[in-house]
Formats: structure tokens, C-alpha cells, sequence
């Protein structure tokens, strides 16, 4: 039936020489310089230099990497080395050099075997699974089938979880050897070995509902130092690890909020790499001696979402209205002024980079027409409380004061609230603390698959809604059900057809007041070579080296 492409341990050498895009390989394009306009909104701050200056002082990390060290500047803090509650696509990286998953998402944004070496759908609602021979942890203990029972039951005891929502269902574990076993659904789960490259496995006894500040993993590096409330770890290359070595001997993580400071750390040489930069950051570096810029299309859907738990006869509950404000938003203004152009406006519900994503129509700006379709539905003096965290996705704080100007020239009067990485801005999108009506969102796709995004998006129901399970409050009958019966499809071609169908169903309830999909932007020191940054804003780090 559906055979996950089998293969050896992974190879870091071979993975790397096949994706190897960097601007240090012949012919390989480099980024276009500063554009005027960045140039002009950089002179008007007293120029580039005098601006970065003062911040040297204070840079995030201090004291340049060693040789063999490797040090990575995240935007927002890592909070643990487990994902069972994983907001953000950076963290990947980290948390699958120690932990690792049945499968993973390789190039091309397909399916490789990592922790099982078969995972074949032998039947439509049965999967076949046998795990590598000689697969370990850091202390060499043997990596069980009882580990991945263990792992895919705690996973959906978490609530809130970004994963658990792209699970139309979790498997159920029936052991058949010493390293075999079935995992089986109630009903057709067609991409369930992509879907399983986010359950990290850790050994049975030490595992809980919860994100995991420590423990065993089986992965390339194993924790030396953390501290989850600064964001900081130190990892070192895993002595036992099973498969080919990291290449790096320490990798340190740091938490630096600021990207200014992240940029003044890496022009210093303090920070190797960086993530998630704005695009004006991005261009400050390009040309700069000993630096280079990642850029790759991105799978993330960054948006404006609607509040769904608004009661009955609230504005905000009648699509009508959600529809009226799209109109207010200059979606090619926030595209070009404040991305700098490195993002493309949404033309569906899910970035069309995706497998199975059709276009289902656009955003347009026609302040008039919000106007008076506002006022025709008796929505005039509309008042709206937006949200969101900091480092949700570049340029988010201009991207939300912007928005409230636009709003309020068509009459909307629009307040923000910014929350802190670290702080408790889940309780609120799980509608547990304060009210709001638009929350500023980035949603990532880490299977590659339109399906798996609307699903954790889109696929809500009263059941998860009382566990607070349900995207935003996001809970449409009609939806749901013809996104089941799209998931539960075995053949590929009717899969597609209803996927489109739904994705178009969807479109017409109006979730998003506005959204767009952001390209992936890393920055990195010359000295780091054969990252290879995927779509999924993420990369091998074992398969990265140093020179000099």
C-alpha cells in the first residue's frame, strides 16, 4: 500500500551533499543589496551603523564560540527539549538532535525512517512497524516498543497541544515482537508516517504528560547544561548515538529576544546562527564580510485570526462581518512596506507551498466597501482587542500597529496586548483567561501536507473544544465533517479532490481577517557550513560542520 521510503541510519554527509543550496557553492544566487526604501528607512534612524552601535553592549551572548562550538541565537525561548506543547518551528531543530521520532521530514518534504527502519500501511486502518536494529539512548539503553506506546499516549493526555490537533485520531499501539508492532486507527489515517515525525520517543519510565525539561533521548547530542527559564542549553555529541556522528562536538543554544542584539551578535561573531529575521535585518546582512542568508519558501501560515468562541449575536460570530473587515487591511502595503516583500499574501486557508493546497481566493483592500457593509450590518462602532506573543513571526509588532491604523480609518477602534515568550498567552488562546477578538498566529505544517493543517486549524469539534483543544475556538460541524471524511480517503486522487472542496468551504466562513505566508529567513556565519534549512523552517544539525 503506502510504504515510507526505507533506507539506513541517516547519513548526515549524503543528506547534506543533495540539499546543499549555500551561497558558498559555485553558482549558488546570492541576495539582491539593500533596497532604497531600506536604505531610506535606515538613514532616517541616523544610519545603519550609529543604530546598531549602542546595542553591542547588550548582545545577548557574550564571548565569541570556540572552534568546535557551535552557537545558535533562537527569537523566542526554548522552554524544553520535548514538544508535547511545541509552538514554533525553530525549536525543531534542537529538540530532534536530542529527541528523535519513528520517521522525520527530509527533503522534498518527504518521509524518511529514522527510529524504525519499515513503516508500511499493510492495511487501511493498520500500519506495520519495526523498529531499527540497534537504535539507542545516550545511556545505551535500547529504544522499545513500550517507549512508543508510552509516548503516543502521554502526547494525547496534553492539552492545548499544537501536535495533537493534526491527529484526526492517535494510534493505538499492539506489540507483535521483541521490535515490531501494529499501529492502528478506527479509521484510515493515509499519512500517518508523516504525522509520527513529531512524537519523540523517550524511554517508558521516564516520560510524562508534560513537556520534558530533561531525560534520555536518541538522538545525535545529548543535554550537558540546561535552563529551561533562560532559554539556554548546552548540548554535546552523543558518545553512543547509533547512527552516523554529529559532526560538531558542542552546540550552545541561547535565548536573545532582541533582534537587534541577535544581528550585533552575529556581525561579532558571538552567535553562529540565527532564526526567524525580518526582512530588513535580512538585508542589513546580506554582502556583510563572513556572513551569509538563508532564504527558502516557507509552509507557515502567519495570520490575523478570528476569535470563534464570540456568543451568538456578537459581531464577530456573523461571517459577514469577518468578511467586511478583510476589506480594511492593505494586505500589499503590509506585504511591501513592512516585509520588505518577503512574504506573499494568502490566496487560501493554507499556504499554497503545500502538498494538496489550492488557491480559494484573496484579500482585498477597499476601505470604502468595509465601510458600508459594516454599516449595513449594523456594525459601526465596532471596538476590537488584538493579541499576540512576541516572535510569533518577523516584524510582528509592525505588521499589529499598522493593522490598528487601518482599522481605524474605517471606523474600527482597535487596541493591543503583546505577551512575552514564556508567558501565558496559551491560556488565552484556549479562551481561559481574558477576552479578545483577533489574534496575530503563525501556524506551521510540519508534515508538509495541506491535510495536516487543516486538521489542527480547521478540524474542531465540541469534544476538543471542551478541552480546549479546538484552534481559537474554531469549531464548524460542516467543516469537520468534510474534513474527516477527506482524511479517512486511502486513494490519493478522490483525497485531493475533497481536500479542495473543503478548503473552499472553509474560505467562505471567513477565519482570518487578513494572512500571508513569510519566507523562511536564516542568517549564519560563514564558518557554518552544510545547513541545509528546509521549508519547515528547520534543519539536520548533526549534518552541520564548522571550518575554522
Amino acid at each position: 500500500m503506502t510504504p515510507t521510503p526505507h533506507g539506513g541510519p541517516p547519513d548526515a554527509t549524503a543528506a547534506t551533499a543533495a540539499l546543499n543550496t549555500s551561497p558558498d557553492t559555485p553558482n549558488a544566487p546570492l541576495r539582491e543589496p539593500f533596497s532604497r526604501r531600506t536604505l531610506l528607512r535606515w538613514s532616517a534612524a541616523g544610519g545603519a551603523g550609529v543604530a546598531l552601535g549602542p546595542l553591542a553592549a547588550c548582545a545577548g551572548p557574550t564571548g565569541a564560540p570556540g572552534p568546535g562550538t557551535l552557537t545558535l541565537g533562537l527569537n523566542r525561548s526554548l522552554v524544553s527539549l520535548d514538544n508535547k506543547l511545541n509552538q514554533f518551528d525553530a525549536a525543531v531543530t534542537v529538540q530532534r538532535a536530542v529527541r528523535q521520532a519513528l520517521t522525520r521530514i527530509g527533503p522534498a518534504m518527504k518521509p524518511q525512517l529514522v527510529l524504525a527502519d519499515r513503516f508500511e500501511m499493510t492495511e487501511p486502518t493498520a500500519w506495520t512497524v519495526r523498529l531499527r536494529e540497534g537504535a539507542c539512548y545516550s545511556d545505551g539503553s535500547p529504544v522499545t516498543v513500550e517507549d512508543v506506546a508510552t509516548a503516543l499516549r502521554l502526547y494525547g493526555k496534553v492539552n492545548g497541544s499544537f501536535l495533537l490537533g493534526l491527529f484526526p485520531e492517535m494510534p493505538t499501539v499492539e506489540k507483535t515482537g521483541a521490535r515490531t508492532f501494529l499501529l492502528h486507527t478506527r479509521k484510515p489515517v493515509p499519512v500517518l508516517d508523516r504525522l509520527m515525525a513529531n512524537i519523540h520517543v523517550t524511554p517508558a519510565a521516564a516520560n510524562r504528560p508534560e513537556e520534558l525539561q530533561s531525560g534520555l533521548g536518541s538522538g545525535p547530542y545529548r543535554v550537558l547544561k540546561a535552563n529551561s527559564g533562560a532559554g539556554e542549553y548546552t548540548l554535546g555529541r552523543n558518545p553512543k548515538y547509533w547512527g552516523t556522528p554529529a559532526r560538531i562536538e558542542t552546540v550552545r543554544v541561547r535565548f536573545v529576544p532582541e533582534e537587534s542584539s541577535r544581528v550585533v551578535a552575529l556581525r561579532s561573531g558571538e552567535l553562529d546562527v540565527v532564526d526567524t529575521l525580518t526582512p530588513d535585518s535580512a538585508e542589513q546582512l546580506t554582502g556583510l564580510p563572513g556572513v551569509r542568508v538563508e532564504e527558502t519558501s516557507g509552509v507557515r501560515m502567519c495570520q490575523l485570526f478570528y476569535n470563534f468562541r464570540k456568543p451568538a449575536g456578537h459581531p464577530l460570530a456573523d461571517p459577514r462581518v469577518r468578511q467586511a473587515l478583510t476589506y480594511a487591511i492593505d494586505g500589499r502595503a503590509l506585504v511591501d512596506d513592512v516585509l520588505s516583500g518577503l512574504a506573499e499574501a494568502a490566496r487560501g486557508v493554507v499556504p499554497l507551498a503545500l502538498d494538496g493546497a489550492v488557491p480559494t481566493g484573496s484579500y482585498t483592500y477597499d476601505p470604502g466597501k468595509a465601510r458600508a457593509l459594516l454599516k449595513s450590518l449594523g456594525a459601526t462602532d465596532l471596538r476590537m482587542k488584538i493579541i499576540w506573543e512576541s516572535g510569533e513571526f518577523a516584524a510582528d509588532t509592525s505588521v499589529m500597529e499598522a493593522v490598528v491604523d487601518m482599522l481605524k480609518s474605517v471606523g474600527v477602534r482597535a487596541s493591543l496586548q503583546q505577551f512575552q515568550p514564556g508567558g501565558n498567552i496559551l491560556t488565552w488562546r484556549q479562551g481561559r483567561a481574558g477576552d479578545w477578538d483577533v489574534i496575530g498566529n503563525g501556524y506551521g505544517s510540519p508534515t508538509g501536507l495541506a491535510l495536516t493543517m487543516l486538521q489542527g486549524m480547521y478540524g474542531g469539534t465540541e469534544a476538543k473544544e471542551r478541552t480546549r483543544d479546538a484552534f481559537m475556538g474554531y469549531v464548524l460541524p460542516h467543516v469537520e465533517r468534510q474534513l474527516t471524511t477527506a482524511s479517512t480517503q486511502v486513494d490519493d486522487a478522490e483525497r485531493a479532490r475533497q481536500l479542495a472542496a473543503v478548503q473552499k468551504t472553509i474560505w467562505e466562513t471567513w477565519p482570518s481577517m487578513w494572512a500571508f505566508a513569510p519566507k523562511t529567513l536564516l542568517a549564519r556565519r560563514t564558518r557554518v557550513r552544510d545547513l541545509s534549512l528546509l521549508p519547515i523552517n528547520s534543519y539536520d544539525l548533526s549534518a552541520v560542520r564548522l571550518e575554522g
